[in-house]
C-alpha cells in the first residue's frame, strides 16, 4: 500500500524533448479508469486536476494501487427488537362465598294512640307579655306647651313631639341625657333647665 504523500500526478510535458513533470492532479479520466471515485481522492487528499483531459497510464496504476485507510465503518445490523413471549392472561376467578342470610323480622311499631299523641305533644305555654306602662293622659287645661318655654322654638318643640314628648308636663319624666342623644343640636344642660323651669311652673 502505498503512503498518499508519495501519490503525484507525472505528465509529458509539451516540449521537444517531451520529458516528464509533476502534474497539478489527477484527471477525471484517470480516476475513472482506476476505478476510484473524487471522492475517495478528497478524503485522502489526493489533488485532482479537473482541467486536465489527458490519461497517463503511470498515473492510472498509481491510482489502482492506492486504498481507502479510513475505517470501515462496521455496519450495524438494524435493530429488531425482539418479542416478547407474552403468557396469556388467566384471571383468577374466585368462587363467591355464599352469604349467611340472617332473617329479621320486623315488628311494626304499635300506632299511638291519639291520648298518647295529646300526652306527647307539649302544650305551647302563652308567654304573657307585659304590657307598657301608657302615659297617663294630661287633662287639656293643665297642658303646657313646649314653645312657652325659654329658647325652646316650634322646630325644637317639633323634635321632641317625634319623640313621644308634647307638653312640659312630660318632659319633666324624662332622662334629659336621652333626650340630648336623640335631638341633634340640644344638649344635656338645656334640657335640665327646661325640666326645672316645667317644674316651677307647676
Amino acid at each position: 500500500m502505498e503512503s498518499n504523500k508519495k501519490i503525484v500526478a507525472i505528465v509529458i510535458s509539451p516540449a521537444k524533448d517531451a520529458h516528464t513533470r509533476k502534474a497539478k492532479g489527477f484527471s477525471l479520466g484517470e480516476i475513472q479508469e482506476a476505478g476510484k471515485t473524487v471522492e475517495l481522492l478528497r478524503k485522502l487528499n489526493v489533488d485532482i486536476d479537473f482541467f486536465r483531459k489527458s490519461k497517463h497510464e503511470s498515473n492510472i496504476e498509481k491510482l489502482r494501487k492506492l486504498k481507502d485507510t479510513s475505517k470501515k465503518a462496521k455496519k450495524k445490523k438494524p435493530f429488531e427488537a425482539k418479542e416478547k413471549k407474552r403468557t396469556p392472561f388467566k384471571p383468577t376467578v374466585s368462587k363467591p362465598k355464599k352469604k349467611t342470610v340472617k332473617k329479621v323480622v320486623a315488628e311494626k311499631p304499635a300506632k299511638p294512640t291519639k291520648a298518647a299523641k295529646k300526652a306527647s305533644a307539649p302544650k305551647k305555654e302563652k308567654v304573657q307579655e307585659e304590657p307598657k306602662p301608657k302615659k297617663k293622659a294630661l287633662p287639656e287645661g293643665e297642658i303646657t306647651p313646649l314653645t312657652s318655654l325659654s329658647g325652646l322654638g316650634p322646630a325644637t318643640a317639633k323634635k321632641f313631639e317625634e319623640l313621644g314628648v308634647s307638653c312640659a308636663e312630660e318632659l319633666v319624666n324624662e332622662d334629659p341625657a336621652e333626650l340630648a342623644s336623640l335631638i341633634k343640636g340640644v344638649s344635656e344642660e338645656r334640657i335640665i333647665n327646661w325640666i326645672k323651669e316645667c317644674k316651677e311652673l307647676q
